[in-house]
């Protein structure tokens, strides 16, 4: 049986929830450390068992959208903990962590302006519960819709770690990439702001003004493009290899499942949004 509280009180039993995963997870990095595991590894089992706690939170309230915050949470709480670890305070640092605590603040407030209340799930994620096994749907819960994310995340965040290892000063790149982070934020901010408006003003429209004019998901093109930018912050002074896995993980996410799925629920729902689709590029 879902349980209902108010708005605040349900924003105050979600902070409640990341600040035992957070505490969870940090005193296991802590832990691990101390007995000489990797401290990349540490991180990534501190990750998994956060996620693991918000996992279980989300069975005892039947919501799965209590992960939502997650995915803007962890990274700025991992960047700074890493920071605070290996003692390197660079100028390529600095920039990775304004970089993601700008980005952070802006998709995390957004969250918070868009919930409802802790009985209050995301349609994506009754539309699973709804259409498969009970059996079924617990396993894409936990595998699907709660750690791939999480380790989707973790390998994005990868290259801006590795960033920490390097020696080198801040570079024109380096700098190119702390501005595409930034830009890509303010990207998201402001198709925010004009959804948030236009849904307002007219309810059960498709969205087609603003940014929303030139492609019909800038907040998720602002997102793809943030995680290049920490890309490209760690190739300016580490060269290319195969970390550019990671950011086109992330590009690979947004395109296979997200847009997918999102496209569907608009054409099914909103009136005229197949001719909007064919006049109005996906992301640029």
């Amino acid at each position: 049986m879902k349980r209902d509280y108010s708005r605040s009180c349900s924003i105050a039993l979600i902070t409640a929830i990341y600040i035992i995963g957070a505490l969870a997870g940090t005193l296991l990095f802590v832990k691990l450390v101390d007995i000489q595991i990797s401290p990349l590894l540490a991180l990534f089992y501190a990750d998994i068992l956060a996620t693991i706690i918000v996992w279980a939170f989300g069975l005892l309230y039947e919501n799965v959208s209590v992960y939502d915050p997650y995915w803007s949470v962890f990274p700025p709480i991992a960047f700074l903990l890493w920071c605070f670890y290996t003692h390197i305070w660079s100028l390529p640092v600095i920039l990775i962590l304004i970089a993601t605590w700008y980005w952070g603040f802006r998709l995390t407030r957004n969250w918070a302006i868009t919930f409802h209340g802790i009985a209050h799930e995301d349609w994506r994620y009754s539309q699973y519960r709804n259409n498969l096994h009970p059996a079924l749907f617990h396993l894409v819960n936990f595998f699907g819709l709660n750690m791939v994310p999480t380790l989707v995340v973790f390998a994005a965040m990868l290259p801006g770690l590795m960033l920490y290892e390097t020696s080198a000063s801040a570079n024109i790149l380096t700098w190119l990439g702390f501005i595409i982070c930034l830009s890509s934020a303010t990207i998201q901010l402001i198709a925010d702001k004009q959804i948030h408006d236009f849904r307002a003003a007219h309810p059960g429209q498709y969205c087609n003004v603003g940014l929303w004019k030139h492609g019909r998901h800038p907040n998720y093109f602002g997102e793809i493009q943030f995680w290049w930018g920490i890309w490209i912050m760690y190739a300016s002074l580490n060269g290319f290899n195969w970390f550019v896995c990671c950011p086109i993980a992330m590009t690979a996410l947004f395109l296979g499942i997200s847009i997918p799925l999102m496209e569907k629920r608009q054409l099914h729902n909103k009136p005229g949004y197949a001719e909007y689709r064919k006049r109005t590029r996906m992301l640029i």
